[in-house]
């Protein structure tokens, strides 16, 4: 069945479009880069959330990952009823198959990020887990003022690095973002971690001309009620400032690639 196009009524005066635009700058999309290979998904993001909790921010994730559960049938009729807030800090939605509702002419499914910021007006960063091709509909289109970094998530086995790599190629290549992170699930004496990274970012540079700005280990087996390490604090307070590191050509500055911290 073909993707059904959501209609779009004119706007009511020539500001309309400067007002939708400012408001949709106060919010901070973050993509999260799905992983079929990763065994603790789900942790990843629970830790995502506290780092952003900390900051002072309420977190809507939007899971539209390949094994995220389907949206409520109420999710085209009215997305705001299908948002479930899970604490005072995490709200949630359940999405999987649902950016491809919003496809336009273009093939960007960029009305999404529209329709998600009026049903969760009170998110202050919406956390968007999706493969890579949902994600290139996404963003490539966009009108944000600000690129957005995707965060790939991979552990330290050979699968989940290669689904990682495979993502960034796909990113890059047909979304035209070239700038990305990593969160490593790991426990902190693995050998493997820091060798990863620096493979990923190698072969981003050397085969891509992407960059891998910045990493974060994440300890898979630690207290969920634990403070965020310092690693994860540094990631989350500099997603929230205002973009930087980009050029205005829209390349990215070089940056040394940084080794985690631990608490």
């Amino acid at each position: 069945m073909a993707a059904t196009t959501p209609f779009h009524s004119m706007p009511l005066d020539q500001a309309d479009g400067l007002r939708r635009l400012f408001a949709r700058a106060q919010v901070r999309f973050v993509p999260v880069v799905s992983n079929p290979h990763v065994a603790f998904g789900g942790v990843m993001l629970e830790r995502l959330c506290s780092g952003f909790a900390e900051q002072g921010c309420h977190t809507l994730v939007v899971d539209a990952a390949e094994s995220s559960p389907e949206p409520n049938e109420m999710a085209w009729v009215d997305l705001s009823a299908c948002v479930e807030t899970l604490s005072s800090e995490v709200s949630y939605l359940a999405a999987r198959g649902l950016p491809l509702r919003y496809v336009d002419a273009r093939g960007s499914t960029a009305g999404m990020l529209d329709a998600v910021q009026r049903a969760a007006p009170s998110a202050d960063v919406v956390l968007v887990h999706a493969s890579a091709s949902d994600l290139c509909r996404l963003f490539m289109h966009h009108d944000l003022l600000w690129r957005p970094r995707p965060l790939l998530l991979a552990d330290d086995h050979p699968l989940s690095v290669k689904q990682a790599y495979a993502s960034m190629k796909l990113l890059t290549q047909r979304g035209g973002l070239v700038v990305h992170d990593l969160m490593l699930a790991a426990a902190p004496e693995s050998p493997r971690a820091e060798r990863i990274a620096i493979q990923i970012a190698t072969c981003a540079d050397d085969f891509l001309g992407a960059v891998l700005r910045d990493w974060i280990q994440v300890d898979p087996a630690s207290d969920a009620r634990s403070p965020s390490t310092p690693a994860l604090q540094r990631w989350v307070r500099e997603t929230l400032q205002p973009a930087s590191g980009l050029a205005a050509s829209g390349h990215p500055a070089p940056m040394e690639l940084r080794a985690p911290a631990f608490n």
